[in-house]
């Protein structure tokens, strides 16, 4: 009976934990607009280098206790450093083909895709409140797929759309299936963003021309790397092996709409009655998903 409560209280520390994460990622979207005008690779690149080096200073009093734990099998790192670089590409390139508020809440979807992904794995079971949430949710799409006021040219921006919802495809099976890997320590994080600004760096020399860095934007990318980066993805990689992964997806409505609300209130998107109907089909669609049984 005692393990059982040391288990359980060990799941609730490791839920809480996530909940920094997710609050962390409220600020993504703000800051990604804020380092706005850098190519996507170069602010992957730069971004995860800060996190790189602010997760090393972290670690070097552990020393080599700490580089022990790098030496993991090869399939984490494969879904790290895949999840986590695809993940961001799309999302920057989102966000600069997009408006930001659009692209962040489309981006969002993946509370509601973790509430699927765990009912259709072996063992759950999809309900009709899985479905509605889902159509819901597509409809909060649909929505802002077809509004054309946040485009100067009239255009539909298709690509950031399509950007946008593959991150939430990726970042929902990222998720689930990170906890098979539950026995891998969240300090290898360190070392996965350290990959992914490599491949950042690669892919921007291949693709991108480099544009210099002013200094408002360092410091918005500085403010990336050591928060949604950086600290969230130690804290969300420990809090989806450890902790309730059936209630931190209930948990992550949360970001979508701070993050609409930061954009809103700093002045980087306007409050229209469009962007509140989609907030709230794609908000409610992950509400209902996970809790219309009850």
């Amino acid at each position: 009976m005692t393990g059982s409560h040391a288990g359980a209280a060990s799941a609730a520390r490791a839920t809480s934990i996530g909940v920094i994460a997710i609050l962390l990622w409220a600020a993504l979207a703000l800051l990604t607009v804020r380092a706005g005008g850098l190519p996507p690779f170069q602010l992957l690149a730069l971004s995860f280098g800060v996190a790189f080096v602010g997760g090393v200073c972290a670690l070097l009093p552990r020393g080599r206790a700490a580089l022990a734990e790098m030496r993991q099998p090869l399939r984490p790192w494969l879904l790290s450093v895949g999840g986590i670089f695809c993940y961001h590409a799309l999302y920057f390139f989102a966000l600069s083909h997009a408006p930001a508020a659009q692209a962040s809440l489309i981006a969002y979807l993946w509370p509601l895709f973790i509430v699927l992904f765990s009912a259709l794995a072996p063992g759950g079971h999809l309900h009709p409140r899985h479905v509605v949430g889902a159509v819901l949710g597509l409809a909060g799409t649909a929505l802002i797929a077809l509004d054309r006021s946040g485009a100067a040219d009239a255009a539909w921006p298709v690509a950031g759309i399509a950007a946008a919802f593959g991150c939430a495809l990726i970042w929902s099976g990222y998720s689930v299936l990170n906890r098979r890997y539950a026995s891998a320590p969240s300090s290898m994080m360190v070392g996965v963003c350290g990959l992914v600004a490599l491949a950042g760096a690669a892919c921007h020399a291949l693709l991108e021309t480099t544009v210099p860095v002013s200094g408002a934007q360092w410091g918005a990318i500085l403010l990336l790397g050591l928060g949604p980066t950086g600290l969230a993805f130690l804290a969300w990689d420990y809090a989806t092996k450890h902790g309730h992964l059936a209630l931190l997806g209930p948990l992550s409505y949360l970001a979508p709409l701070l993050s609409t609300l930061l954009l809103v209130l700093t002045g980087e998107t306007p409050a229209t009655l469009s962007l509140l109907m989609a907030a709230l089909l794609i908000i409610g669609g992950s509400v209902v998903a996970t809790f219309a049984r009850r």
